[in-house]
């Protein structure tokens, strides 16, 4: 409960004594269990992180922790970090939705659990200039809170949290990110639809 206190003072003193661009930086909040993770909060700090085997996902400071993209009925959601010494990683979520047009839209993903195994959906890793299309065994991206921030009584931005998990064959083996979780605010300047 404390810790709680603490997270919504450290929000709202953010929120309302910075401009609207602080609200863009990345906030990493440790996790109580594993202080390399940042904590699963729904409060936008556009922070995301993940076990990549023995190894660490997470949003950077110098780096845009999210882009979403959405073509015709399918959502790119990618997330965009370091691993390994601070070398750059992306992560791509590709799956089908109802067409979205504008970021606010984003609220129909409110509570929608995505099978990463399933036919109609793809993953897609970057490492450096290395691209590969997962082979995908089991997983899920789970949106578990969709919300609307309001600014000056104007949307500002949608806040998308929620967890992941995937199994997936690498060089013939299986390899496992877990843990996963993002905490993001999404913008227009962040949000593409074709």
């Amino acid at each position: 409960m404390k810790n709680q206190i603490l997270i919504f003072t450290i929000f709202s003193f953010l929120l309302f004594s910075c401009s609207k661009t602080d609200l863009d930086r990345t906030i990493f909040i440790p996790d109580e269990d594993d202080p390399t993770l940042p904590a699963y909060t729904e409060w936008g700090y556009n922070s995301f992180g993940a076990e990549y085997e023995r190894d660490y996902f997470l949003a950077s400071q110098r780096i845009v922790p999210c882009k979403i993209m959405c073509e015709n009925d399918r959502l790119r959601f990618s997330l965009n970090g370091t691993i390994r010494n601070n070398s750059e990683m992306s992560l791509e979520f590709i799956f089908p939705v109802t067409l979205m047009n504008e970021f606010t839209d984003l609220a129909q993903l409110n509570d929608v659990v995505i099978d990463l195994s399933s036919n109609d959906c793809t993953v897609k890793i970057w490492q450096g200039e290395t691209e590969a299309v997962l082979e995908i065994l089991d997983g899920k991206l789970h949106f578990k809170r969709i919300q609307l921030l309001h600014v000056d009584d104007k949307i500002n931005r949608v806040i998308v949290s929620g967890i992941f998990e995937l199994r997936f064959l690498q060089r013939g083996y299986p390899t496992t990110i877990s843990n996963g979780r993002f905490d993001l605010g999404i913008t227009n300047s962040v949000f593409y639809a074709q």
